[in-house]
């Protein structure tokens, strides 16, 4: 029996894919060397290819930018998911939480760049596309199924928290509906509250923020994410 030969199609699929991923990886080297000042052209001189081959694979600087910007989010938002699911007993909603919010501190202490490139400072003149989105909410989506849970085992009431009033309420309304969670509005809010709270004790430590003030930093980060999961109403 003969082996089939591989289409050409496939063959020039492979190899493009290939070289998209080498173009990817040049680029994030120079990310972390120089920021999000990123240069086609300095690209393409370390592959040893003119810039105008460059273009047939990234026509623009911010299409590679968006590249990357998109392999780093779907990055944190597959250790996200992951650090989640490997938590067996599903009704420990507090376990879940401080599950994700380690798996997001060790990928982004391990990712540095990759992270300053998500939510660091902005990139002069670049505007993120639409496509950018879906990948962005996915450590989202995985906080929203720990609050729907919590919220559907009783653990979570919306007594005591602030009133959410309108037009607020139709936007929180609306984000749980995004993100899959069936919570109420002022619910929703805490776990936004918390979210971001935990991305700012990630950026401080990450940026400098707690040097020669804490030493202790995973007892510290421990220390945060309990409060904030106190804050949602977890346990």
């Amino acid at each position: 029996m003969t082996e089939k030969t591989p289409a050409a199609g496939s063959i020039r699929a492979r190899v493009r894919a290939e070289m998209i991923d080498e173009i990817k990886n040049v680029a994030r080297r120079h990310v972390a060397n120089e920021g999000a000042a990123l240069s086609l052209r300095a690209v393409s001189r370390d592959m040893g290819m003119v810039s105008s081959a460059l273009y047939r694979y990234f026509p623009s600087r911010d299409e590679l930018l968006t590249a990357l910007i998109i392999d780093a989010y779907d990055s944190m938002g597959e250790a996200a998911e992951t650090a989640d699911a490997n938590v067996s007993n599903r009704s420990d909603v507090l376990a879940r939480w401080h599950a994700v919010a380690n798996a997001l501190r060790a990928w982004s202490l391990a990712q540095p760049h990759e992270y300053a490139l998500i939510y660091g400072s902005p990139v002069p003149g670049y505007a993120a596309p639409r496509d950018t989105v879906g990948p962005a909410t996915r450590p989202v989506v995985v906080l929203g199924a720990i609050l729907a849970d919590a919220y559907e085992a009783g653990m979570l009431t919306e007594a005591g928290s602030p009133p959410v009033r309108n037009p607020l309420r139709r936007e929180i309304a609306v984000l749980s509906v995004h993100i899959g969670a069936k919570i109420p509005p002022s619910i929703m809010a805490r776990g936004m509250i918390a979210w971001t709270e935990l991305f700012g004790a990630i950026s401080f430590e990450l940026f400098g923020r707690i040097d020669n003030t804490i030493d202790e930093r995973d007892d510290w980060f421990h220390y945060q994410t309990r409060a904030m999961a106190t804050f949602i109403g977890l346990r």
